[in-house]
């Protein structure tokens, strides 16, 4: 579930031919904003559920119960056939239920009633997906839900991981989801300026990470989940393996609320690549978290030298961020899925909209499109935050 597509294969081919998600906000959530930008989903919950469950799930759940559901299908899975005590749910959403959120607080304040949907509660907690998952496919096992603003997906990805390696369970669902495009949530990040400003020539161009004259975000909207099994048990039922999930990195800053640290994107690079018993030569392709602010392209880029060496500019860098927005929670699970169809599908997306060069940003941001019929075996996917937490996935191609 993201802008572009709401199955990998559809995600995937939009983000190869350069499509953007990215457009201008309708006149109800755009007006009075500096930024009137967004990336939606294309995606009606009456689709998927009947009116009272509709009810109880604010669209992040939404998201995030479609996205687990293509996870479950695709992996063939059927737990009836599985110990339901050793399958859990992990996943990472930065704001929660921002739209239930957002109309009650209208509810009250805008049309001064004293009183609210009563499932609000439910339908706003941030654990709420993670909940209605678990309950979906009736998993006893672990259920966490982490809240790391940006990085939040990549932590439940990697912290599942690690759940399945301590022997704990044998499958995760992992993943993200995340809902931020309401009135207020606009606004909040709206007054922060760190949003992209409007292209007068084509507003779906107007985020140009790595570019001299980048200017901001955009927020959007999605979920995407994975399952994550212990191989022997995968290997037992006959599943397809996709990817192993070799490499998890984990840090924190510490020092700034806001500003990055090249420093904790190092040390939470290298993290990765030692729990991949990884060189930085084997890396094939990083995805990058390039949002398309100033100070974070910079940093990143500079945190990317330090790491991978002469390495970083023989090695293509992009940040799809370009053209499917920032789904803040859910986008590391999302450029994490976008990592291994990179691996299957032997191509690298492009960065678009780079068309001034900073000299601060020097790499290979594979500008001129995607990249095909490549030899792609190891990619790094780099998820950084709000609050200072980094989180690094890396995947590598399976020897099934």
């Amino acid at each position: 579930m993201a802008p572009l597509g709401n199955s990998v294969d559809e995600l995937f081919a939009n983000l190869a031919s350069g499509r953007s998600g990215i457009a201008t906000l309708s006149p109800e959530l755009g007006i009075g904003l500096r930024s009137s930008l967004g990336a939606h989903a294309n995606f009606d919950g009456g689709e998927h559920f009947d009116e009272p469950r509709l009810r109880m799930l604010d669209r992040v759940s939404q998201f995030a119960l479609v996205a687990a559901n293509q996870a479950v299908a695709d992996a063939k899975l059927n737990f009836d056939l599985e110990r339901r005590d050793r399958c859990g749910v992990s996943v990472g959403t930065g704001m929660g239920g921002a739209q239930t959120t957002d109309s009650g607080y209208r509810t009250l304040y805008a049309e001064k009633s004293d009183r609210i949907k009563p499932f609000s509660v439910i339908a706003a907690m941030s654990n709420a997906p993670a909940a209605w998952i678990g309950i979906q496919y009736a998993l006893s096992g672990a259920n966490l839900t982490y809240s790391t603003a940006c990085s939040s997906s990549a932590v439940a990805i990697g912290e599942a991981a690690l759940r399945i390696r301590s022997g704990e369970v044998d499958i995760m669902l992992a993943g993200g989801t995340e809902a931020p495009l309401t009135f207020g949530m606009l606004r909040a990040w709206d007054a922060m300026r760190v949003m992209a400003s409007v292209d007068p020539n084509d507003p779906t161009a107007s985020c140009r990470p790595f570019s001299r004259n980048r200017s901001g975000l955009v927020l959007a909207e999605g979920a995407g989940f994975v399952v994550l099994e212990e191989w022997e048990h995968a290997m037992q039922r006959g599943a397809v393996i996709h990817a192993e999930l070799c490499g998890y990195g984990l840090s924190t800053d510490s020092g700034h609320i806001t500003r990055p640290s090249v420093e904790g994107q190092v040390r939470t690079m290298r993290a990765a690549l030692a729990s991949a018993a990884c060189s930085p030569d084997e890396i094939d392709y990083v995805n990058a978290h390039g949002t398309a602010t100033m100070q974070n392209d910079a940093i990143e880029t500079a945190a990317l030298k330090s790491t991978f060496g002469d390495r970083a500019y023989r090695m293509p860098v992009s940040s799809t961020k370009s053209m499917h927005g920032h789904l803040l929670g859910a986008a590391g699970a999302l450029e994490f899925i976008i990592c291994v169809a990179s691996i299957l599908r032997s191509t690298v997306l492009p960065t678009m909209h780079l068309d001034s060069r900073d000299p601060a940003c020097d790499l290979d941001y594979v500008t001129e499109g995607a990249r095909t019929d490549l030899s792609i075996n190891t990619v790094m996917s780099n998820s950084f935050a709000f609050g200072g937490t980094n989180a690094v996935l890396i995947a590598r191609r399976s020897t099934q």
